[in-house]
């Protein structure tokens, strides 16, 4: 809030100092900016929403391992008090405690991971935002669903129609994403191409499911070629007209449908990796 009052103070300001032009170019950046501002904080206000769903639940699995382990410590003490307790008997109460107290572990490692996953992909999301912001919102998309980083670019931007040789403007937008991509080595990520459903007529393109696996193989090899990404951290994926994002009934639908999705993978070794050291550490 701070900032966009300073910002509409500037604007004043510089619009008595500086010429109507200059004046119309400031408000201009002022609303990019605050429009930047307010996307990343959906996307902020989102990852809180999973975070806190996966706390409740890491809170309410504690809550019941604190009751079974005070429960058990109880029975333990009431049993030593008897003749009749086997040696046994004891032996894999306590073997019971020790598993539980594994489990406290595991909880707290949870917790931790799912923290650090969640800053990993806002600080992603606010990377990408930043080089690709000032782009037209009908060429690029970039949203988080449950926790995967999407960035999805338009097949008129990408694309001349009916063709997979990648537009000039293009590389320049694919030059964006390869330098967010190039400052964080340990993601991998899978470029996805899309069609709409109209079949495909042309020489040297089987059908749309060739279209599109033809597409995203383009944009790979710009992205290793001119860009230096390295290919053993991409994928090439072709999705024909399946997975559309609005129904196949109109041109403007049709032209949402094109489009070529570069997906983040979760690397869930790396998420297992972090429980395990704690685990390590913990012992």
């Amino acid at each position: 809030m701070k900032k966009a009052v300073a910002l509409t103070l500037i604007s004043i300001f510089l619009a008595s100092c500086v010429s109507q032009k200059k004046f119309t170019e400031l408000e201009e950046l002022q609303q990019n900016t605050k429009n930047l501002l307010d996307s990343t904080t959906v996307q902020l206000n989102t990852c809180n929403d999973e975070k806190e769903a996966a706390l409740a639940q890491v809170a309410s699995l504690t809550e019941q391992n604190k009751f079974l382990t005070e429960n058990n410590q109880d029975l333990i003490n009431n049993i030593g008090n008897l003749t009749t307790l086997s040696t046994k008997g004891a032996e894999n109460l306590e073997k019971s405690l020790e598993s539980m107290k594994e489990k406290d572990i595991r909880i707290q490692r949870m917790q931790d991971a799912v923290t650090k996953k969640d800053s990993v992909t806002l600080a992603l999301v606010t990377s990408l935002k930043g080089v690709l912001g000032n782009m037209s919102d009908e060429d690029i998309e970039i949203n988080v669903e449950k926790g995967v980083v999407y960035v999805s670019i338009s097949d008129k931007l990408l694309f001349r129609s009916g063709s997979y040789t990648v537009t000039n403007r293009a590389k320049t937008v694919l030059g964006k994403v390869a330098k967010v991509v190039n400052d964080k080595p340990e993601i991998e990520f899978m470029v996805e191409g899309h069609t709409d459903n109209v079949p495909i007529k042309m020489d040297g393109i089987e059908d749309n499911w060739d279209l599109s696996v033809k597409r995203a193989t383009a944009v790979v090899r710009i992205l290793e070629n001119e860009f230096g990404v390295s290919p053993s951290r991409m994928t090439a994926a072709g999705r024909s007209y399946y997975i559309p994002v609005a129904d196949n009934d109109t041109a403007s639908n049709r032209a949402k449908n094109r489009r070529t999705r570069i997906v983040v993978l979760p690397k869930l070794d790396q998420f297992y990796d972090l429980i395990e050291k704690g685990m390590t550490v913990a012992q």
